[in-house]
C-alpha cells in the first residue's frame, strides 16, 4: 500500500476539475497532519485565484471520506489530510499479511543493464571503486526485487597499449612468479614494476610495443599470456566483491576487449549516416549542443589519428550490443561525475545514429568522491590511493573490536560475524545515505556509531524487534491493529505505510539516500514507540497489535537494508 500514491490518485481528478487541466498534487508528509498538498499555491498564479479558494474547491471535488478523518485547508492554501483511524488500521493489517510489504512486482518488467564497478586488469581496486560498486549493486537489488530482468555488467579495463608492457613484464618474471604476485593482490606493485621498466629500459620498451602488435594481431601465445593476466586479476577482484558482499560474479565480467570486433561497424555505420568528420587527423562526431569555452563544438573521437579506437567507440559498441542483443530498454552507467560530459556525448551520438531511441533510455548515475578528514581526496599515509580491500578490512576490524567491547562474552565466531556485518554495512550505508552526486567524508567514529543515521543504528533497531518477538514467544498471525493508540503507535503505523512509495521512487531515480533516510525515520519512530508503548506488558488485543507493529517494523527494516546490500543480525 502506497499511501502517497493513494492520496495522489484521489486528489488528481479534483485538481484537474478545478484547473481544467492535469495538475500534479505533490502529496508529501506534513508536520501538521499526516499528509499535505501545496499544489494550490502554484496553481493560484496560473488561474489568478486565491490559493485558499482553489484548495477549498479541490476538497469539494475530492473523494476522501473513506480514507481521511480530516481534510481541510490550512495556512495560505495547503490541503492537509489526516487519515481515518479505521482506514489506517486496516491498511497496516493488510500490510502485515503481505510478504512483499505492500510493494507489488511490476506489471511492466523491463530489461535493465547496470554497468558498474569496472576495475582495470593488473591494477588494484581502490577506494575510488567503492561508490560505483555499492551504488550499482543497490540498483541491481532494487530493480530485481521489483521484478525487472537485471543484467549486471562489470566493464573491465582489459585492453589497450599498457598490456604490451604488462605482458612483457610477465614474461620477464616468469608465469609462476607473476601468478603468485597477482594472486596475493599486489596488482599495483606488478603494474608499477612494469611501468618503471618501460620508462627506464629502451629494450624493454621495444619488447612491450611488439607485444601490443602481437596482442592486437591475435598472436596465440601473446593472447594466452594476456588471458593469464586477466584471469588472475578477475580472481582477485572476486575476493574483494565477496568481502564487500555484493552480487557481482565471474559471469558478470565483460571487458573492453569483448567489443573489439564491433568497433569497425560503429565507424562504418556512423560514416554511412553522414555523422563523421575528420578533425586533426582523427575521425569524430560533433553532437549538437556540446561546445568548449571558446564556443567551438566539442568532438567525440571514435577513431584516433593512428587508426586506433578509444573509449567512445567502445562505449558506443557496448550500447548497441546491450540494446540489440540483450533487449535492454534502460541502461544505467554507474561512473563518477567527472565522466558526465563523456556519457552525455556518447548518448547524444547514439541518439543521432538511431541506436538510442524510445522506449530505450540511457542514464549516467554519476557520483562524488570519498574524502578524508581533511576534506580532500582520501589517501593512504604514503599519499597514494587507499586500497579498497584495506579499507574494508579496517572497517571489519574496528566493528569487531566494538562488538567485543560491548559484549566481552562473545565467542570468536559470533564476534567475527557481527564485525563483518556491522563493518561492511557501515561502509556501504555511509555511501548510500549520502546524495550520490555529493562528496562525503569517511569518518569511522560517525559511521560505526549506534545512534544517528548509520547502519549500526538500523541494524540494532532490527535486532531489538527480534528480541521483543523472541521474548513474546510468538508473532500474531492475523492480529487487529488497535488505533487510535498513542501518538507513537500512530506515527509508526503511518511510517510503515510509506515503504512502497520510497522503493518505487528509488527505482526511478536511483537516489538511494531517500531509502536510507526512510529506514532511519522508521527506526527512529520505532525507538519512540518502544520507549512509550509497553509491548510485552500490554494485554490481549493491544499486546497483539503492538507485537504486529514490532514484527512489521523488523520485516521492513530487514527488507530495506537488504535492498541496500546490508546484512541484518538477530543478535548484536
Amino acid at each position: 500500500m502506497d499511501l502517497e500514491r493513494l492520496l495522489t490518485d484521489r486528489l488528481t481528478p479534483a485538481f484537474a476539475a478545478v484547473a481544467g487541466e492535469p495538475v500534479a498534487p505533490t502529496v508529501r508528509r506534513s508536520p501538521r497532519a499526516d499528509f499535505q498538498s501545496d499544489a494550490a499555491l502554484a496553481l493560484a498564479r496560473r488561474l489568478g485565484r486565491p490559493p485558499r479558494e482553489i484548495a477549498r474547491a479541490v476538497l469539494d471535488h475530492a473523494v476522501l471520506d473513506d480514507v481521511c478523518a480530516v481534510a481541510e485547508v490550512s495556512g495560505p492554501g495547503f490541503v492537509n489530510l489526516t487519515l481515518a483511524d479505521g482506514a489506517l488500521a486496516g491498511m497496516v493489517a493488510a500490510l502485515a499479511g503481505d510478504e512483499r510489504l505492500g510493494v507489488p512486482v511490476t506489471g511492466e518488467p523491463e530489461t535493465v543493464v547496470v554497468d558498474y564497478s569496472g576495475p582495470n586488469v593488473a591494477k588494484e581496486m581502490h577506494v575510488g571503486h567503492l561508490r560505483s560498486t555499492v551504488i550499482g549493486d543497490a540498483a541491481v537489488r532494487v530493480l530485481g526485487w521489483l521484478g525487472h530482468r537485471v543484467v549486471r555488467v562489470n566493464h573491465l579495463g582489459d585492453w589497450g597499449t599498457p598490456f604490451g608492457m604488462l605482458i612483457a613484464h610477465l614474461v620477464d618474471l616468469g608465469e609462476a612468479e607473476a601468478a603468485q604476485e597477482l594472486s596475493i593482490g599486489d596488482l599495483d606493485g606488478f603494474y608499477r614494476a612494469a611501468r618503471s621498466k618501460f620508462d627506464a629500459d629502451p629494450a624493454f620498451r621495444e619488447r612491450a610495443r611488439q607485444r601490443v602488435v602481437a596482442l592486437q594481431g591475435g598472436d596465440p601465445e601473446t593472447r594466452r599470456l594476456w588471458r593469464l593476466l586477466v584471469g588472475q586479476s578477475q580472481r582477485y577482484f572476486l575476493t574483494v566483491y565477496e568481502l564487500l558482499d555484493v552480487t557481482l560474479t565471474g559471469e558478470d565480467f565483460r571487458g573492453e576487449s569483448a567489443y573489439n570486433d564491433r568497433l569497425g561497424a560503429v565507424v562504418t555505420d556512423l560514416d554511412r549516416l553522414g555523422l563523421l568528420t575528420d578533425s586533426a587527423g582523427a575521425t569524430c562526431v560533433f553532437p549538437p549542443g556540446f561546445v568548449g569555452r571558446d564556443g567551438v563544438g566539442l568532438p567525440l573521437i571514435v577513431r584516433k589519428g593512428d587508426g586506433g579506437y578509444g573509449y567512445p567507440a567502445t562505449d558506443l559498441a557496448a550500447l548497441r550490443q546491450r540494446v540489440d542483443e540483450l533487449g535492454a530498454t534502460r541502461l544505467l552507467y554507474v561512473v563518477g561525475l567527472p565522466q558526465r560530459q563523456h556519457f552525455a556525448m556518447v548518448f547524444a551520438v547514439a541518439g543521432q545514429a538511431g541506436w538510442l531511441r524510445p522506449p530505450v533510455r540511457a542514464e549516467h548515475l554519476g557520483f562524488g568522491s570519498v574524502l578524508g578528514p581533511d576534506g580532500r581526496m582520501l589517501r593512504s599515509r604514503a599519499g597514494g590511493s587507499v586500497k579498497l580491500v584495506d579499507l574494508l578490512t579496517e572497517a571489519v576490524t574496528r566493528a569487531t573490536a566494538l562488538a567485543r567491547t560491548r559484549n566481552p562474552d562473545l565467542d570468536e565466531a559470533a564476534a567475527a560475524e557481527i564485525g563483518r556485518a556491522v563493518g561492511i554495512g557501515a561502509v556501504k550505508y555511509a555511501d548510500l545515505a549520502t546524495d550520490r552526486t555529493r562528496d562525503y567524508v569517511l569518518d569511522w567514529e560517525r559511521m560505526l556509531a549506534l545512534d544517528g543515521n548509520t547502519a549500526p543504528y538500523l541494524q540494532y533497531a532490527y535486532t531489538r524487534t527480534r528480541s521483543v518477538l523472541r521474548r513474546a514467544g510468538a508473532v500474531p498471525g492475523a492480529a487487529t491493529v488497535v488505533l487510535p493508540g498513542t501518538p507513537a503507535e500512530r506515527a509508526l503505523a503511518v511510517e510503515l505505510l510509506g515503504f512502497a512509495g520510497v522503493v518505487h521512487e528509488v527505482a526511478r531515480t536511483a537516489q538511494f539516500h531517500h531509502l536510507a533516510g526512510y529506514l532511519h525515520r522508521l527506526a527512529t519512530r520505532f525507538s519512540t514507540f518502544y520507549e512509550r508503548c509497553p509491548v510485552l506488558r500490554a494485554d490481549g488485543e493491544l499486546r497483539a497489535s503492538r507485537l504486529l507493529l514490532t514484527d512489521l517494523t523488523g520485516r521492513t527494516l530487514r527488507q530495506g537494508l537488504d535492498l541496500l546490500g546490508i546484512r541484518t543480525l538477530d543478535r548484536m
